[in-house]
């Protein structure tokens, strides 16, 4: 058998798939940042018309899944998965949003590395012939996290300086074996890492580890550098987690320079109150939709690495006193 895996982790796209579209919704805390006018939509609110968070969360990931396929001018009977997922439990976003869509749909879980995660799986069944197009969807809503993760906000609790502020938004990619956009040619699936860690409220810490180690595990398998990408950019390490990553890599011999970033790092400004930065789902799902695909797109960039960051945890493992266990999940995008 040819295999098509190189190295430890990471596979190589004979039939790169494209990504024909994207689109992305945020709320309107996202569009007073700095990528304001990345995204597709601005909600006036984060209610949207709609009678609780949770039922905006999917109203939200449907419009964005809707928006993809429009501008993709994909057929509908020609889309074959439809891959998505969310932080809630049961992935209720994502399942109600597909309720509404009627593909056949593929639930993932890969808490805020998902985006990333979902675009690896979905190129994997494009260029392993079991699908023509595959609809990829996240999406995260700051409301509704704090009340899953943490307390209402109706509370009004003091946040730590080290927490990162979820991001409200849905972010979608059509993917296809043929057509014009930018490429998916490698995936690096990441191991599941735990140091320890056990603050909810330091979440970037708890994934650093195994963002690093996806790195590097990624540039050993293709023997690629940091220069040989003009972008790499975790999903939501924040602050907090964009040093420690860095330090990580700087200690096993790797110098990022100016190439690595995170979306976290990227969506809000320091005059909006987020402390850490930004995480969640659509943290990496917005930006990569927006600001990463226009890049892309004019060939600013020529190719980029997508390192999806997720904590593992639960409230209830985080009630029981168990530590959070991080993952990182890599695409190459080239333009």
């Amino acid at each position: 058998m040819n295999l098509k895996r190189i190295g430890n982790q990471t596979v190589v796209f004979a039939n790169p798939p494209v990504i024909l579209s994207s689109y992305s919704v945020v709320g309107p805390k996202e569009g007073q940042g700095p990528l304001s006018k990345t995204f597709s939509k601005v909600m006036q609110d984060n209610l949207n018309g709609n009678k609780s968070w949770e039922v905006a969360e999917s109203k939200m990931l449907e419009e964005a899944l809707q928006g993809a396929v429009k501008q993709s001018k994909v057929k509908t009977e020609e889309l074959d998965y439809m891959l998505a997922g969310d932080l809630l439990n049961q992935i209720i976003s994502a399942n109600f949003a597909a309720r509404t869509m009627g593909f056949p749909f593929i639930g993932i879980y890969g808490a805020c590395s998902t985006m990333a995660l979902s675009m690896a799986v979905g190129s994997m069944l494009i260029d392993g012939q079991f699908a023509r197009n595959v609809l990829v969807g996240v999406s995260s809503h700051h409301d509704t996290a704090e009340r899953q993760y943490r307390s209402p906000t109706e509370q009004g609790s003091q946040r730590a300086m080290s927490a990162q502020w979820t991001v409200t938004g849905a972010g979608s990619v059509v993917l296809s074996q043929s057509g014009t956009g930018p490429r998916i040619t490698a995936a690096t699936i990441g191991r599941v890492l735990d140091y320890g860690e056990k603050d909810v409220n330091n979440m970037g810490a708890a994934m650093a580890p195994a963002v690093a180690d996806t790195i590097l595990n990624h540039m050993k398998d293709l023997n690629r550098t940091p220069g040989d990408y003009d972008l790499i950019v975790s999903g939501d390490l924040g602050q907090v987690g964009l040093h420690l990553a860095k330090e990580v890599l700087k200690r096993s011999g790797m110098e990022t320079a100016n190439q690595f970033n995170d979306c976290g790092v990227m969506i809000y400004d320091s005059s909006q109150d987020v402390h850490a930065g930004g995480s969640g789902c659509a943290c990496s799902a917005v930006v990569f939709a927006g600001e990463i695909m226009q890049k892309l797109i004019s060939k600013q960039y020529q190719r980029v690495l997508l390192v999806g960051s997720g904590s593992l945890h639960s409230p209830t493992s985080a009630l029981q006193g168990e530590s959070i266990p991080g993952v990182g999940h890599a695409v190459v995008i080239e333009a």
